[in-house]
């Protein structure tokens, strides 16, 4: 498994309707992708506006090209892309370990 790690800015002011559309987005259209594993959205605290998207993918491939390169994924940016202020900044991790 692995973790796209997506760092995401708005207008703080719209937190409210991004987050309605950043849910309805991911299981509405990401998780049907091949390979979709589960996701998590975190809000920071200290930082208004602030957004952490981690979603789990059963491979790199599935996520750059098997979602990246498809029709699902211009539908996915149509939904959140408006509330962006800036381009996300997305990193692939992979798992060191983990608690128990």
């Amino acid at each position: 498994m692995m973790l796209e790690h997506a760092d995401i800015r708005i207008d703080p002011a719209r937190a409210a309707d991004f987050e309605t559309a950043i849910l309805h987005g991911v299981r509405n259209v990401i998780a049907h992708a091949r390979g979709f594993q589960g996701f998590k959205v975190n809000r920071s605290i200290e930082s208004p506006g602030r957004y952490i998207l981690t979603i789990y993918w059963d491979t790199l491939e599935d996520h750059t090209v098997g979602f990246r390169q498809s029709p699902a994924f211009g539908e996915w940016r149509s939904i959140v892309g408006p509330f962006f202020v800036q381009p996300p900044v997305v990193e692939h991790l992979e798992l060191v370990g983990k608690s128990d």
